[in-house]
């Protein structure tokens, strides 16, 4: 169905230049709402008539006129039908849709992925300060940037994964400091313990092995302890390895790696702070009052201006946030995508702001963000607030110890990112049509069993000529989307497409499977055509779900 619907486009597109030249109406198809209307619809009779003063049924017939001349018409059409005010529906002979099972079976890994664009793009998430263990909101960033990332690689952007992380700052100083307080003896309600420190029992195990004088790698660092209890900077520097360790161990569990690491104390060091300040205010873009140095962000849609650098002589966090993207834009990536928290929805308008100021070519609406809620966890029926191991909250290593790692990235993506999110923990164990991640995988795994009864059979041979049954057609029009799926999914940023597109695979293969037999003794070419289309279906099914970083098990 794919290569007849390309073909097809460039003979409706051959049709309206013949009878509608030097219009701008592109050649597209839509699906019809109701199945019964046929497999594609056209609307561009409706579109040209007005502009051509012509009668839109009659420029709809004299256009299916012009399109049963076209050889790929002829070839993969088998009825044209004018309905309404002008729609052409059209219904593809049966081998149109057939045509899906030999085409998954050839490209395997590579269906539904493009060839190289020369475009690089980078997807920035999790971006988490090393002061704890990660949490259930960066679970869901690094689930929906991982997703995102894989997406844009199906497209053929060069993709690097990106963590941006605060090492120094108010958050690193409590860090030091309660981890000095644990080294001295000191624990949450004692009365010398700081007030602002953090409470959880990882500051202990932070503490211990700074006694130890413990050596910690981490993926960007490595580091050893003094073991000074004194020593505040060293304290800040191991407790800033320790727990970017962690949270590394946290990201291989859920099977989440980068490509870099980007310090934002590195933004200061090398100058670019300044140098983004400096800039905006040659651009006429800042101006003083009240001692504070603000930038014009009402010139960009902001609802009032910023202030950059306040009258202490600090800069406000989004000025780092302008200069790191300059950053970004000097790397070569035309495109960048953050994936945060919607508590950082009002700095985009001012980040924006900063960009357009600095006059270096960067398109307006860069970067683009994906802006993720919070995740409400229930075990047990009852919501659960608070991690012994962190203090305060659920960590990503609660959520896969308690369920898996399959789960929790397969739940974390299954909606779109703005919209509450429950994460139920009873539900992720079920082991039944309910929990949508064993649905998708039982699917797999159902193939795989049958497919193993036949390891032998010769599947590229298969008479896919002999796939009629209601179920069969409904099942590889289903797999004939995953292209275009994929393609709609980046361009809106939507991975939650992906599982939604899953779900409903699956609902096809189990409808197929309770509806046909597939090993047929009294008919060889039968049963090979039928495991044909498994085999594309186990195949969308793994590729489908390895985007996601969900495994596609043989057994369950």
């Amino acid at each position: 169905m794919i290569q007849a619907k390309q073909e097809l486009l460039a003979a409706l597109a051959e049709a309206l230049a013949e009878l509608a030249p030097g219009t701008a109406v592109p050649a597209a198809f839509e699906s019809p709402k109701q199945a019964a209307h046929g497999d594609l619809a056209c609307t561009a009779a409706m579109q040209l008539a007005k502009p051509l003063k012509k009668n839109p049924r009659e420029f709809a017939q004299a256009l299916i006129a012009a399109l049963q001349q076209r050889p790929a018409v002829q070839r993969w059409v088998d009825a044209m039908e004018i309905a309404g005010p002008g729609f052409i529906n059209l219904r593809l002979k049966a081998s149109a849709k057939q045509a899906i099972v030999p085409q998954v079976l050839r490209e395997a890994e590579a269906f539904g992925r493009k060839a190289a664009n020369g475009q690089k793009l980078m997807v920035e998430f999790v971006s988490a300060n090393p002061t704890g263990p990660l949490h259930v909101g960066h679970a869901r960033q690094g689930a929906l940037g991982d997703s995102i990332s894989h997406l844009f690689e199906t497209q053929g952007w060069k993709v690097q994964r990106e963590f941006y992380y605060n090492d120094a700052g108010v958050q690193i100083a409590t860090l030091a400091t309660s981890t000095q307080a644990r080294i001295k003896g000191l624990k949450p309600g004692d009365a010398e313990w700081p007030e602002n420190a953090y409470n959880g029992d990882y500051i202990a195990d932070v503490a211990a092995d700074y006694l130890a004088k413990k050596t910690i790698k981490a993926d960007d660092r490595e580091f050893t302890a003094s073991g000074d209890p004194d020593d505040l900077d060293n304290i800040r520097q191991f407790a800033v390895a320790y727990l970017r360790h962690e949270q590394d161990l946290d990201l291989q569990a859920f099977g989440v790696k980068f490509d870099h690491y980007f310090l934002e104390s590195s933004l200061y060091s090398s100058g670019k702070v300044e140098a983004t300040v400096k800039k905006l205010i040659d651009a006429g873009k800042t101006y003083e009052h009240e001692g504070a140095l603000w930038l014009k962000t009402t010139d960009d849609g902001d609802d009032k201006d910023r202030v950059m650098r306040k009258s202490d002589g600090s800069y406000t966090y989004f000025v780092p946030d302008v200069a790191y993207h300059v950053s970004k834009w000097e790397r070569g990536f035309t495109k960048v995508i953050n994936c945060q928290g919607t508590d950082h929805y009002g700095t985009i308008a001012r980040v924006r702001a900063g960009l357009q100021g600095m006059g270096v070519g960067i398109p307006k609406g860069y970067p683009d963000y994906v802006l993720n809620t919070m995740v409400r966890v229930v075990r047990d029926g009852a919501e659960v607030k608070i991690s012994k191991r962190a203090g305060s909250y659920v960590t990503l290593r609660d959520l896969i110890e308690w369920t898996s790692r399959d789960a929790v990235r397969f739940f974390l993506i299954s909606r779109k990112a703005d919209t509450e999110f429950t994460f139920d923990v009873d539900l992720a164990l079920k082991q039944n049509d309910e929990n949508p991640v064993f649905y998708v995988q039982y699917a797999h795994a159902r193939i795989c069993s049958v497919l193993a009864q036949r390891a032998n059979e010769n599947l590229a041979q298969a008479d896919v000529a002999l796939l009629t049954a209601p179920t069969e057609v409904a099942l590889m029009q289903k797999l004939a989307e995953y292209p275009e799926m994929l393609e709609r999914a980046a361009n809106d940023l939507a991975p939650h497409d992906v599982a939604f597109y899953l779900r409903d695979v699956a609902g096809s293969f189990h409808s197929y499977y309770a509806a046909e037999r597939f090993l047929l003794d009294d008919n060889a070419d039968l049963t090979r055509a039928r495991l044909a289309l498994l085999a594309a279906t186990r195949q969308v099914l793994r590729n489908g779900l390895a985007l996601l970083g969900v495994s596609a098990p043989d057994k369950m």
